[in-house]
């Protein structure tokens, strides 16, 4: 019991830069109080002691403002960042390392009960803030939810989810990326550099429309030096000549 009770303290001492001491941890962190509480009550409930499960639950909400029901399975070194607002179901599922910030929702979209109504998140998932993944699908390993978005189908491992309906993106191959995030060792929040789907095809047609422009005008440049004369239609300072497309700044407008 004490030593995953140091885990969970050294992990959040690993992911939060604003903590700065063993001690800060054990008494300022409502996280840390909501699963320790929380083991108290899934040992109760797999005891069959439902009742006492529940209201250590319910005491655990009223005292750090996080509702975890006392089926619900916590893996080890699990973060529950500053905590306000989240809700975690009886049938959910967290895997070792995943951190949850606040307002998230690990919520069931059936009635039926037995039935599995909650998320499975793998290890080491980031779920971003105000995030409701919601259904009994799974998260897989790694992958990252992004603030607010609302996700209603399983990630792939690695993968990140964004937006509402949430949007699956594939982790990218990009070296600085899996660089700086080794060295982080997770995702704040959930959201990553490029994550928009939109923003990434916005930028696409961006980039598409200023090689269009740079080719047409390199084909003008090239038809004026065979010639030996401007092509009829053409004035001076004509804009084939030269590019215009302000590309820099329209992908500085998406975000880029």
């Amino acid at each position: 019991m004490f030593a995953r009770l140091r885990s969970d303290i050294q992990c959040i001492l690993d992911r939060d830069p604003a903590a700065r001491s063993t001690w800060e941890v054990i008494t300022c962190y409502p996280g840390l109080h909501a699963v320790m509480l929380h083991r108290l009550a899934h040992g109760c409930w797999n005891l069959g002691l439902r009742w006492l499960g529940r209201f250590i639950s319910h005491l655990s909400r009223w005292l750090t403002g996080i509702e975890i029901h006392p089926g619900a399975k916590l893996g080890a070194r699990v973060f529950i960042d500053h905590g306000m607002g989240v809700v975690i179901g009886e049938t959910a599922e967290v895997g070792d390392g995943c951190t949850i910030y606040h307002g998230v929702t690990l919520g069931g979209t059936s009635l039926y009960k037995g039935a599995k109504r909650h998320p499975t998140l793998g290890k080491d998932v980031v779920v971003g803030a105000g995030a409701k993944v919601l259904g009994g699908f799974t998260v897989g390993d790694g992958a990252k939810v992004g603030s607010n978005a609302v996700v209603t189908k399983p990630v792939p491992a690695g993968a990140t989810a964004v937006g509402n309906p949430a949007r699956i993106i594939q982790a990218e191959a990009d070296a600085k990326r899996e660089a700086t995030a080794s060295r982080m060792g997770f995702s704040a929040y959930g959201v990553t550099q490029n994550d928009d789907p939109l923003s990434q095809a916005m930028r696409g047609l961006i980039d598409n429309a200023a090689s269009q422009e740079h080719q047409i005008a390199l084909l003008w440049q090239v038809i004026e030096k065979l010639t030996g004369e401007r092509p009829a239609g053409m004035v001076p300072g004509d804009a084939a000549r030269q590019e215009h497309f302000e590309a820099e700044r329209l992908n500085q407008l998406v975000g880029r």
